[in-house]
């Protein structure tokens, strides 16, 4: 995999030393709802996900990269899931775990980035996310790198109490 550079981050493959960042985020019960997780992962499991990891996109149908700052810092992950070959396209996802480095355009760098290597190395014809109707941040990150929402799944997402919606974003290469 080779490293995707920006001026303030870059991407890179997991690697066996993110085994404790990946096991705080995928058991932060605050971020359950935005993959739809509703069990914590054992440390066992995200090792031998992380041992894993190296599987090629066309086997695996998904790619999940780490954001770094040009300090090595790892501030968040960017994954590429439903990957499609014969449809050309994949669904792009993103999370910046400290809330203090969001808001600083890093995730919208990690994500120009990852629609680049999307349309240019992998030859897809459109990437899309799903983001619930309240994540207003997420919206606007999208938006403002070319997604059109292109639709609305209604009472999408329950949360234990109550429905919530969910936006569907599209980006086309044209």
């Amino acid at each position: 995999m080779v490293t995707l550079k920006g001026k303030h981050i870059y991407l890179r493959a997991l690697e066996p030393e993110d085994l404790d960042f990946v096991y705080e985020i995928e058991n932060d019960m605050s971020l359950w709802e935005l993959s739809d997780t509703q069990t914590p992962y054992s440390r066992f499991l995200i090792k031998q996900y992380l041992e894993n990891a190296q599987q090629d996109i066309f086997e695996a149908k998904q790619l999940r990269l780490a954001i770094c700052k040009t300090n090595k810092e790892t501030i968040g992950l960017i994954d590429v899931f439903e990957f499609d070959i014969k449809n050309k396209r994949a669904g792009i996802g993103i999370l910046i775990q400290d809330e203090v480095k969001r808001n600083k355009g890093y995730g919208k760098e990690a994500l120009e980035l990852l629609t680049i290597y999307c349309f240019e190395t992998l030859h897809l014809h459109q990437v899309y996310a799903n983001i619930a109707e309240d994540n207003l941040a997420s919206l606007n990150l999208f938006e403002g790198n070319g997604f059109k929402k292109i639709g609305l799944k209604k009472d999408w997402s329950f949360d234990g109490n109550q429905y919530s919606n969910e936006y569907v974003l599209q980006r086309i290469n044209d």
